[in-house]
């Protein structure tokens, strides 16, 4: 599994007004940008090849962090356009950038000491997320993970899902007849990437598993100054 991408193309309203100068992905947590984390994450379990979708304040991205060599990476930038296109058009965009083999994703926006050599490299089926327990913001979850690694949209015991997870290309196979999206009327294709999750689940096609050290979605200033004033590293 040597690819991966990054979605960094929100617009962090709620992060505002700190995110009207700066993408939230390029805002510094304890000492750096919060993308250069995932970076080195990506770095040391052998990626050499990331993705990142861009949109808002999209020219900060390269300027900030080239072409990825500091990393021994190789950084491609897939653009959205002014408004970005969720992650589900967002996987869809950045696909032709991508190769055969299953990749890694990474919401750009959590802070994590979850360690990404924990992932498989090639799932069980379409594709393996990794959960987190509840936070006070979303204290009802997303996915029930049962006692045989599956994962599904309603049961006992969800859990959150983190943003991060290992995806094969085949899990947007089904985009068009899922989404219910006209093709033509709507270009490029923004959806979600929930829906697709869901209907991979009722083929029992997504496997997880539960991280239960830190996790951050770092979507507002409070919690952003919360990490910052942390003492802990990844």
């Amino acid at each position: 599994m040597r690819h991966a991408l990054i979605f960094a193309a929100g617009l962090g309203e709620r992060m505002r007004p700190l995110t009207d100068h700066t993408p939230k992905p390029l805002l510094t947590v304890q000492g750096k940008p919060l993308i250069a984390w995932h970076l080195e994450k990506l770095a040391a379990i052998g990626v050499h090849y990331v993705v990142i979708n861009t949109s808002h304040l999209a020219d900060q991205f390269p300027e900030t962090l080239g072409d990825g060599s500091r990393w021994g990476l190789r950084i491609r930038y897939a653009y959205e356009g002014t408004t970005p296109l969720e992650t589900g058009g967002g996987m869809l965009n950045a696909l032709p950038l991508l190769g055969p083999e299953p990749f890694i994703v990474v919401s750009g926006d959590v802070w994590t000491d979850a360690d990404f050599a924990a992932l498989p490299t090639k799932p069980a089926g379409v594709a393996h997320l990794l959960m987190v327990d509840n936070q006070s913001h979303h204290p009802e979850g997303d996915f029930a993970l049962d006692a045989n690694g599956l994962l599904h949209s309603d049961g006992d015991k969800r859990l959150t899902y983190s943003g991060i997870g290992v995806y094969r290309r085949e899990f947007l196979d089904p985009w068009h007849s899922v989404i219910g999206y006209d093709v033509a009327a709507n270009k490029p294709a923004r959806f979600k990437i929930r829906p697709l999750l869901e209907a991979a689940m009722k083929q029992n096609a997504v496997t997880g598993s539960h991280h239960r050290g830190a996790w951050t979605d770092v979507g507002t200033p409070e919690r952003l100054a919360s990490l910052n004033h942390a003492e802990r590293e990844p």
